[in-house]
This record gives structure tokens, C-alpha cells and sequence, in this order.
């Protein structure tokens, strides 16, 4: 489950008369308060104690919205809640446009449409490496002793989850591991990888997920290699909104 389930972020409304403002610090909320020095909707400082999260986190918003005149949104800054549902286990983001407009988006990962950047090591990972789960395939300029030696990695790393399966092969001086829900530390196997893969070898690439709990979409991490370099991305989660 997500350990940290609720919402974060904060929706701005922009110059509000005094008499708006007003009503909209007397209305009641489990988990979002009006704000009437910045004119902002925030999450409450006390944890909620009932659900579900996403509909009453919604109706809440959407009836502090409803408070504020028509011709007043044109000038609304706007914002987003992000939301972690701890009933769905699901990840929403709430985003409200200048003009009044709300949308509700569920995150949809997409890896296709992120910008890999140079590896920086472990800060590059959220997610603790003990639990690490790993799936991909990778190759590099190798013999069978240079497979041999991610083998061993693989095998003698005490995790927390022992499962899984790391393969490795190697034909007419190319190695290949191919990695299939392996507890592993990530940052092990890029170091072990970058020891044996011969200068400018490395090429493809490893997801890194968790055993530990169910992932957060915006905690996957996808490790690629391309010629040599080692490059990493995080998953797109919501689309491009025009006029956001």
C-alpha cells in the first residue's frame, strides 16, 4: 500500500473580494481549508481519518470552487493536489486552470515520452535497495568469465526478497544478462556492469521497481544504456494540458 497515502500541493485563487474570502474560511473540510492571507486551498494539518480519499478530497474542491463568482475565474492562478488513494491504490492529480477549469487525471507512467539524463548515482533512486525488483536485458563486449562475474553479483547479494533471475550469457565476445524480477541493488549491478562490459559496450537498459510494497508511479526508475553510457528516466505521469 502506499505508506503515505492522502493529497499534497495547494490550488491558488487569486484576489478575492473580502466578502468571498470570508465564506470561504467558514466552510467545512476534513482535508482541504481556505487560506484567506495567501487566498490559497490547502491540505489540513490533521491527518483524515475516513474515505474514501479521491471522492471527498473532490467534493471538497469543487465546492470551494463553487464560491467564487464566474467572472472571477478568468484571473485564478490555479494549481494541482496530487492525490494517493489508500483504497484504489491509485495516483490522481486534481488540476485547476486559470478560468475555473478542474481536471482529474489518473497517472499513466509512460516512459516513452521522458527525457533520459546522465546517471548520478544513488540520489537517482527513491526506493530503498534492498527491495529493489529489476527486469530488462542488458549487453556489452564480453567473454564468459565477464558474464560469470555479474552471476556472482547476483548471487551473493542478501536481499531482502531472494527472488528472481539473472541469466547470463555470452557468444562470439557479447555478453548478455537478462533480468527478470531480481532482488538486486540497482546501483550494484550498473557498478558491476561498467567493471566488466568492454569501453563504449554497454547497451540496453533495466526497470527498477520494488518487492517491498506496491511502487508509486512516480517512483519507477528506468536505467538505460546506450553505447557505453549510462542514462536514466523517470516515467512521465500525467499528459500536457493546453493552456495550463
Amino acid at each position: 500500500m502506499f505508506p503515505d497515502h492522502g493529497c499534497r500541493g495547494e490550488v491558488a485563487l487569486g484576489d478575492l473580494p473580502p466578502t468571498v474570502r470570508a465564506q470561504l474560511a467558514t466552510l467545512p473540510g476534513e482535508w482541504l481549508e481556505y487560506d484567506p492571507e495567501r487566498s490559497v486551498v490547502l491540505k489540513r494539518h490533521a491527518q483524515p481519518s475516513s474515505g474514501p480519499d479521491l471522492p471527498v478530497i473532490t467534493g471538497e474542491l469543487v465546492q470551494i470552487l463553487a464560491v467564487v463568482p464566474p467572472e472571477l475565474h478568468v484571473s485564478m492562478p490555479g494549481g494541482d493536489f496530487y492525490v494517493h488513494t489508500s483504497d484504489t491504490r491509485q495516483y490522481v492529480r486534481l488540476h485547476v486552470q486559470s478560468g475555473g477549469v478542474l481536471q482529474l487525471q489518473w497517472a499513466h507512467p509512460d516512459f516513452a515520452e521522458s527525457s533520459p539524463r546522465p546517471y548520478g548515482g544513488r540520489a537517482d533512486s527513491d526506493l530503498d535497495p534492498y527491495y529493489h525488483r529489476l527486469n530488462g536485458r542488458v549487453t556489452f563486449k564480453g567473454d564468459a568469465a565477464d558474464a560469470a562475474r555479474v552471476l556472482e553479483l547476483a548471487d551473493t547479494w542478501e536481499g531482502l526478497y531472494p527472488e528472481g533471475e539473472c541469466k547470463a550469457t555470452s557468444e562470439k565476445g557479447t555478453a548478455s544478462v537478462e533480468l527478470t524480477d531480481l532482488n538486486l541493488d540497482a546501483h550494484l549491478l550498473i557498478e558491476r556492469l561498467n567493471e566488466v562490459a568492454g569501453p563504449g559496450s554497454l547497451d540496453g537498459g533495466f526497470d527498477v521497481t520494488t518487492f517491498g510494497r506496491e511502487v508509486r508511479p512516480e517512483d519507477s526508475v528506468r536505467v538505460v544504456f546506450e553505447s557505453g553510457k549510462t542514462f536514466v528516466q523517470r516515467p512521465v505521469l500525467w499528459p500536457e494540458i493546453a493552456g495550463s
